[in-house]
């Protein structure tokens, strides 16, 4: 597994057991193969949600999009087909039980489980949720949002390294 797919926070001898996604399987010179494995890859993240969660791997509850600073922070959007189905919750489970056991697997890394829309403004504001956005403009042209918060949310929204500013907007 290459340095660079493995979160920077997580540190491996030889021998230790690792779970890991394939990422891609390359010929080499000498005529074997090369096993290229990932920990830091957004499917990752993907593939053990669907190993967790009933709802995903049966196709009720979709995952749109998966963003992440491996090993601080991943975001992911889901929604629902069936309108029965609570999404988030379905993800969290219950008292947390199915998201704790994957954040247990990436090491602590943080989740944000966000439900999915096609709106950009609302997007943004459930990933933002419970702050409270007090105005925003959309620029359409080069697809750029900005917003207003309050300034004791304003640490929150830009978070930790500019990380939560960073991966909202890759959202």
């Amino acid at each position: 597994m290459p340095i660079r797919n493995f979160p920077r926070t997580e540190q491996y001898k030889v021998g230790d057991k690792v779970f890991a996604v394939l990422l891609e399987v390359r010929d080499t010179d000498s005529g074997g193969a090369e096993v290229v494995l990932s920990r830091s890859h957004p499917e990752f993240v993907r593939q053990l949600f669907i190993q967790e969660v009933p709802e995903i791997s049966d196709g009720t509850v979709l995952i749109d999009k998966i963003v992440r600073d491996a090993g601080y922070r991943s975001k992911i959007t889901v929604r629902s087909i069936d309108p029965k189905v609570d999404p988030v919750g379905a993800c969290v489970g219950m008292r947390g039980l199915r998201v704790k056991n994957i954040v247990r697997e990436l090491n602590n890394e943080k989740i944000d489980i966000i439900p999915f829309s096609n709106d950009p403004i609302e997007l943004l504001q459930n990933a933002l949720s419970p702050l409270e956005i007090r105005k925003f403009n959309l620029n359409e042209e080069d697809g750029q949002v900005t917003i207003v918060v309050n300034d004791e949310d304003y640490p929150v929204v830009i978070g930790k390294r500019g990380m939560n500013a960073t991966l909202n907007g890759e959202l």
